[in-house]
């Protein structure tokens, strides 16, 4: 498998280089991560759905190529719940959504309104979607690694505040301690 880096558009560069992503993925083989849904990450989504008020929720790990989510909440009722938009699949190209950029920052991102940033605002999960604000953080391992983000989105802008970033991160922590303890114990993530 090859990877290539995304490429510049104009001046700025829309999905940021990951060289971290081959480590990654090989690491996420390892764990038994981001090849098929885990309903333990899909419990874990929807209650962070729930915590932050947010019709999406993901817990998604990135590789060379795409992203998975392999904990996913999406909104009930079909494309009227939606804004009319497609329901969002386990699977998105790299170059999709704010998560790769989480990856690549090592910190959390907080968009009340992507059309606030022009970079952030022609990411193609705004017209495909719907997506108009985003709250992410990475989960960083023991090692060091970064595997993937936990993040929540909405169909409106929202103004997230200090406490929907201390709740993501804190949520963010929380997994990646239980996904490390999956990796002794070989115990499911919750």
């Amino acid at each position: 498998m090859s990877y290539e880096p995304p490429r510049p558009a104009g001046r700025l560069l829309l999905t940021p280089e990951d060289r971290e992503a081959p480590a990654r993925a090989r690491r996420l083989r390892r764990l038994g991560l981001g090849a098929q849904p885990e309903p333990a990450l899909d419990a874990f989504a929807d209650r962070l759905a729930e915590v932050a008020g947010a019709p999406y929720a993901m817990v998604n790990f990135l590789d060379e190529e795409r992203q998975f989510f392999a904990g996913l909440h999406t909104p009930q009722g079909g494309r009227a719940a939606r804004g009319g938009k497609p329901e969002v699949g386990r699977r998105l190209p790299r170059d999709y959504g704010y998560c790769p950029h989480v990856v690549v920052r090592r910190k959390a991102l907080v968009l009340e309104d992507v059309g606030d940033y022009p970079r952030f605002a022609g990411n193609p999960v705004v017209d495909e979607y719907g997506i108009r604000s985003y709250l992410g953080a990475p989960l960083i391992d023991t090692s060091g690694m970064v595997l993937g983000t936990v993040c929540v989105a909405d169909l409106t802008p929202r103004p997230w505040g200090k406490a929907g970033l201390e709740t993501i991160k804190s949520t963010a922590a929380e997994l990646a301690g239980h996904l490390q303890r999956r990796e002794i114990d070989g115990f499911p993530a919750p």
